[in-house]
């Protein structure tokens, strides 16, 4: 883990509160996750966590213009 002033920077987060900061419900996030659109690590049957990293650069990527 990255650590940033002494305080321990979160490396992921989980479905839940990638909906929550994405603003969308936990089914449109759990059918991103689903189709590959947003990356995730699945850790178990039951857990799937999603890279903040990653979630950035989805959010850089779809804010560049196209063309």
């Amino acid at each position: 883990m990255e650590q940033t002033s002494g305080k321990t920077e979160r490396l992921v987060m989980s479905v839940d509160q990638a909906a929550a900061a994405l603003q969308i419900s936990r089914a449109t996030c759990y059918m991103l996750v689903n189709t590959g659109r947003l990356p995730s690590i699945r850790i178990s049957d039951r857990r799937i966590i999603v890279p903040i990293k990653a979630l950035n650069e989805l959010l850089a990527s779809a804010s560049k213009p196209e063309g």
